[in-house]
Parts: structure tokens; sequence; C-alpha cells
């Protein structure tokens, strides 16, 4: 076992345990205290990503109801570690950004991107308002490019690139990598999905103005009664490598047994494995992330033993077997709980014989199969699969021709399953 492995299970524990993150928040709250310093929320603007102008229609609503200060900052698009795919992920958001303008009640409804003239034209004239005038600035931008409506015929600025330059390189410094997020007191909070978060800890600090309270609107996923069974195959693309795939977990297993769907495990390989380029700032972001969705959902996470490499392939060249044993939901949900949850190393026997006999498999029986590779084949064609659907990332899940990524959008999976 690496030392890389035997660390990994106590370092983040510790750097994920809820009493860490109250520490760290006392402390932040205590400094803020002594240095006269207001609640100062800051806003990373992106103004040809849709995300950021749900965000900004958000913000509206959230600066009359916390006592805050809002700083906005321009920034450009994420760099290639941070978006491997920026053609898939520019064509994704644009479907999923009108789902989430209809589920929130926001106003989004395009479905091509702006020219870049329109970019730099909107840029320009964000960057010339007045820095108080930057948030209506930043919808007034939204409206124009995603639209169609006029900018006023204001002065522009005559320099975009030095500003985006700042702002990329204060967002870097603070340690995140994409637009439409905001940046508290050492926690960051991406778009109208994680704003919730940061109210509740706004709220907790007594900076709530109004009545309203945080409303999450994302739910799905298995609650109710069982409905009668429809017949429908309910895709789901997975990672044994993905935390947010195993919070995501046992709500779609949940979700197929209630609507009467027949889960297919479409496993594929994680994005590291494939060579692609991976920011340093975008894992931690999404560990403390899938941290606090954990928390939330009432999902164990946090003793984790990171399968990437070697464990991977061992839990994939299992996994064909398990399904013909028609176990294969219990083994990923074993494999995920195992290595996410309770530290275990899938990259040796007894922790990978721990995985199989916990999902109620034989040892000796998966013995024979540990170290086939039938499961490349099978993985690389569901990759193929995935970007024929416009996707790339896991966990997505599709039913039919609907399909979604991303443990927070099984509600539009659940709303196609009602149909």
């Amino acid at each position: 076992m690496s030392v890389r492995r035997l660390l990994s299970p106590l370092i983040s524990s510790r750097l994920l345990a809820p009493e860490r993150l109250r520490a760290q928040r006392r402390k932040a709250e205590a400094k803020r205290v002594r240095s006269g310093r207001g609640h100062v929320v800051e806003a990373f603007v992106q103004l040809d990503d849709p995300y950021t102008y749900l965000l900004a229609q958000r913000l509206v609503e959230f600066v009359e109801r916390f006592d805050v200060e809002l700083l906005l900052h321009l920034v450009p698009p994420p760099d290639e570690a941070s978006a491997p795919e920026a053609e898939l992920l520019t064509s994704y958001s644009l479907v999923d950004a009108r789902r989430l303008a209809a589920r929130h009640g926001l106003q989004f409804d395009a479905v091509q991107e702006p020219s870049p003239d329109a970019v730099d034209d909107a840029q320009r004239y964000w960057l010339a308002v007045d820095e108080s005038e930057r948030l209506t600035a930043t919808v007034l931008c939204g409206e124009f490019l995603w639209a169609g409506a006029d900018l006023p015929s204001s002065p522009r600025s005559s320099s975009v690139e030095p500003a985006l330059t700042r702002g990329a390189r204060h967002r870097d410094a603070l340690g995140h990598y994409l637009g439409a997020t905001c940046f508290y007191e050492g926690e960051w909070f991406w778009g109208i999905d994680r704003l919730p978060y940061l109210e509740e800890r706004l709220e907790e600090l007594g900076a709530r103005n109004g009545s309203e309270v945080a409303v999450w609107v994302d739910e799905g996923g298995g609650q109710g009664e069982p409905e009668e069974a429809g017949a429908r195959d309910l895709h789901w693309y997975l990672s044994f490598r993905s935390p947010y795939t195993w919070v995501a977990a046992e709500r779609v297993v949940q979700l197929a047994e209630r609507h009467g769907a027949r889960l297919q495990l479409r496993y594929v390989l994680p994005m590291v494995m494939r060579g692609l380029p991976v920011n340093p700032k975008k894992g931690r972001y999404i560990l403390l992330d899938t941290n606090r969705e954990a928390r939330r959902r009432g999902v164990a996470f946090g003793r984790i033993c990171d399968p990437v490499g070697e464990p991977v392939e061992r839990g994939y060249s299992l996994l064909p077997w398990a399904i013909d044993q028609g176990q294969g939901n219990s083994y990923v949900l074993s494999f995920l709980r195992q290595v996410w949850s309770e530290g275990t190393n899938a990259g040796n026997d007894r922790g990978l014989q721990r995985i199989v006999e916990s999902a109620g498999l034989d040892w000796q029986e998966a013995r024979a199969h540990l170290g086939s590779t039938d499961w490349k084949s099978v993985a690389e064609a569901n990759r193929i699969e995935l970007f024929d659907l416009g996707l790339w990332g896991v966990p997505s899940f599709r039913v039919d021709q609907v399909a979604v990524w991303g443990q927070d959008r099984l509600w539009v999976i659940e709303e196609e399953l009602r149909r």
C-alpha cells in the first residue's frame, strides 16, 4: 500500500470533519469582527456564461434579503485543465440553464451562444459603469446577450483584457476556476445551486434582513410510494472515482425502484485515467462541495481511500460478473460506500473482498473474474455514448432522449419518469 493511500482515509476524515468546518467559520468570523469589516461577498462574473445570468438575477433578491456588501469581478472562461470539454460544456449549459430558469422562476430561454462581438460589447459596457451599478449591469448584459435586449448607449471601456486578467488572478488566488461563483470568508458557492449554503451561513451570523430563508429546489430521487412499473430504462453513467457518483448512488437506485425502471449501469473511466487534465483547485473544490452535499442529503462521506488507477480497474473487472449475478446495483453501492465513506483500499485483495462480500457476493467466485479486461470495451462504448448525448462527466443520467449531468439534476429524470 502506498503512503498516499495509507494516509488518505485519516487525512480526509480530518479535513472533511464537520467540527473542522465549524472551527474555520468561527475563526473567520472572529477575524472579520476584529477588522471591523462587514459581510463582504465576492461574485465572479463571466458574462458569456448562462449560469452567471441566472446567478445575477438571484443576487438582486439576495442583496435585498441580507446585510452584505457585494463585490463583482469580471472573469474569462475556465482554462482547459478546469473545463477539458469546453465545447460540450458550452452547449450543455444552454439546455441546463433553461431547465434551471424554469424551475427557479428566472429568465433564460436562449438556444444559441452570443457572438464574440456581442460579448466584447457587453464586457466593455460592464467595465464602464460605476462599481455600485455592476450587479444591475450584469443583469442588463444577460438580457442583451441571452434575450436580445439592447444595452444602454453609454460610454464603453477601451480595454477588457486587463480586467479579465485581474479577475482571473484574484479568483485563482482565492482558490477557484469558474464564473458564476460567490466567495465568502473562505468558502465557495457555485451558481444558484449552491447559493442557499451561503444564505444559511449568513443567516446563522444574523445578517438576514427579510423573512425569506434558503430554499432548495433540486430535490428528487426515490421519495414516496412505489408507482406502477413503467418498464423504462434509466441509464446511469458512473465512475468509481467520482465522489458525486456516490452522493447520487442510493437516490438513483431508489428512483429506479420507485418508478419500476430498469437501471442500466454505464460505467466509464475517470477523466484523469483518460489522460484529461485536472486543475488541482477543481479537485479540492469538488471534494469540499461533495462533503456538504453529502451531509445535507444524509450520505456518509469523508473517510476516503482514493481509488484512482488500479483500484478502479480491479473494481470494474468484477462489475460485469456482478451484473450477471443480478447484484450489479449492490456491488456499485458497496464499492462507492467503501472507498468514499469507510476508507477501504480497493487496490488490495482484503479491501476488494470486503467490498464484494458487503454486496452479498461470493469472494472465491469473484476471484476467478478479477483482472479480466472485458470491461474495457464496455467502458469505452459507454464513454462514446455519453459524448454522443452531449455529455462528458459523471454522474449523468438518461431516460429515453432526456439526459442530464450531475447528482443535483435527478429531479429532471424523475419528472421524465412521471410522464
